[in-house]
Formats: structure tokens, C-alpha cells, sequence
């Protein structure tokens, strides 16, 4: 049975102070959970094949066989949290609800490897797809918060690169710009029952360290985006990264990108992965982007 967005809310009321001025081992152990349980519930319909990186451990989840086109899932945390297993976790609820074949891959996280390990990881394993078969028109990249970002600082990449492109973005409150000059940072702060400034401030420090947060790899939004795949974005009206979607969504149209953004009323960041009831008619746009861009 599906969660209502009641009961979450009030549960993440009551962590969100607890989590404020904890070390990281206390975010990366409660997001490995996370991960850990939405696994569990699709592991028996699902294979997982490990794949080695040369700095970095991937997983490639799918059904029985690969499907012919995949997702390059690249997991939220801030730059600082996350492993592998729990990039499994939403990597199969992918898998498994639009019947394809995920890769997920566990980058390096900060502070123990700052930018650009992260961005390094995606490229190795947008790069592993391309060799064994893949090509850009049977890509998508997904991510949320902070994997949402890397999507597009991938982009720019690829695009810096020469390498093509992939078919499609499904971005889940993409963390655009780490130097956080939204104005719903400020005004959603006391809304958003699951973010903080404060707990953004600390990640994106450990993440940027001396780099410049404007450089477009950090902060995609900043960015050239024109060439850039059809993106859907989905992001909550309470979140305090609101801004950070709906000026992702203005750069694509005004670089000629097709982009649809959904903001849903009352939700929080990255509501999207708690699965809830209200979540219907997202996944319902979900499926019908992946379709759509498939079979153009």
C-alpha cells in the first residue's frame, strides 16, 4: 500500500532538526537505509549485475533481459552521501515500474573526493554504455538532487568532449547551483520538512572546496545548454531547491531545448522517491516521457 504524503511529512518534521549539525556519518547511514528497503521490495523481480569502474562500483539492473534502451541513474546525497546499495534502491523501483534496464553507478563522494570524482564516475560510465553497445539513442540519464545536477554537468561534458549526447533527462529536484542564489532557499526554508540551507551549505563545502561553485560542471545551471536532450523535471512547491528546477526550465527553453517541468503542490525535495499515493500521476508522466522519446 502506497504512503500518503501526510505521514512522510510529519515523519521528516520530526528528523529534519535531528539531522542538522550531525556528521556524515549520520546522513551517509540513513540514505544507505533508505536504499537498502526500496532494494529489498523489487529484488526478486529483478537481476543485478555488478559492474567494476576503475574508481567506482556500478550495478546494471534489469528484468529477465536487457532492455534495448537504458537508464544511467545517478543517485542524490549532496556529493556526500550514498553508495551503491543505495543507488540499487531507486534504480530498481526504475527498473521495475517502466520495465528497463538501469545502471547505477556509486561515485566517489566528498570530502574524501571532492569535484570532479563525482562527474568523473558518470563520464567513466556513460562511456562503459557507449562500449558495450549503447548508443546515445538508447541513453536517459535520471537523477535526483545532487544526481540531478550531474546529469547536466554531464552534458556539458559530452558536449566539451565531442561525445554525443543522450536521448533524455528525467531530473528530480536537480540541484542546479551550489552557490544557492535562489530566492525559495530563503523562502521555502521553513516549508521544506526534508532540506536545509544550512545542511546544502555544508555539503556543497565539502563537495566545491576550492573550486569556483559558478564553474558549469558544479553549478550545470551557469551553463550552455543549447543541444541539450528533452528534459522532464519534477520538483515540490514546498522545496527550498524549487528555484533551482524552474530556472533549469527557462535555460532549456531559451537554449530551444524541449523541457516540461512539473511542480507539485504541497511536496518536498525529492518527493518523488517516497512513493506515495499523490505520486500516481508522476509516474503516469514518467512512463509517457520514456515512451515518447523512444519511439520519436
Amino acid at each position: 500500500m502506497k504512503l500518503t504524503s501526510k505521514i512522510i511529512r510529519m515523519e521528516l518534521e520530526i528528523t529534519k532538526p535531528l539531522l542538522e549539525n550531525r556528521g556524515l556519518d549520520i546522513h551517509r547511514k540513513g540514505q544507505d537505509r533508505i536504499g537498502e528497503l526500496m532494494t529489498r521490495a523489487n529484488r526478486k523481480r529483478l537481476i543485478f549485475e555488478d559492474v567494476a569502474f576503475s574508481r567506482c562500483s556500478g550495478c546494471m539492473i534489469s528484468k529477465r533481459t536487457r532492455s534495448r534502451h537504458v537508464i544511467l541513474y545517478l543517485h542524490g546525497g549532496g556529493y556526500v552521501a550514498g553508495n551503491i546499495e543505495y543507488a540499487k534502491g531507486y534504480g530498481s523501483v526504475l527498473s521495475s515500474k517502466y520495465d528497463i534496464s538501469v545502471l547505477c553507478v556509486g561515485y566517489r563522494l566528498a570530502p574524501e573526493a571532492p569535484f570532479p570524482a563525482a562527474l568523473e564516475d558518470a563520464f567513466e560510465a556513460y562511456r562503459y554504455l557507449i562500449d558495450n553497445g549503447y548508443d546515445e539513442k538508447h541513453i536517459i540519464l535520471c537523477g535526483e538532487s545532487a544526481g540531478g545536477g550531474l546529469c547536466y554537468a554531464l552534458c556539458h561534458k559530452l558536449k566539451e568532449t565531442g561525445i554525443p549526447l543522450p536521448l533524455g533527462i528525467i531530473a528530480i529536484s536537480p540541484w542546479m547551483d551550489l552557490t544557492q542564489s535562489g530566492t525559495s532557499y530563503e523562502l521555502n526554508e521553513k516549508r521544506d520538512p526534508s532540506m536545509s540551507k544550512q545542511r546544502l551549505d555544508f555539503f556543497a563545502s565539502q563537495y566545491v572546496q576550492d573550486n569556483d561553485p559558478r564553474n558549469i560542471y558544479i553549478s550545470p545551471l551557469y551553463g550552455d545548454m543549447s543541444d541539450f536532450p528533452r528534459s522532464i523535471i519534477f520538483v515540490g512547491q514546498d522545496e527550498i531547491l524549487l528555484d533551482d528546477s524552474r530556472r533549469l526550465d527557462n535555460r532549456l527553453r531559451e537554449a530551444g531545448v524541449r523541457s516540461e517541468i512539473n511542480i507539485a503542490k504541497g511536496m518536498w525535495h525529492a518527493y518523488i522517491l517516497y512513493g506515495l499515493r499523490e505520486n500516481r500521476d508522476d509516474e503516469r508522466k514518467i512512463r509517457s516521457f520514456i515512451w515518447e522519446i523512444v519511439n520519436e
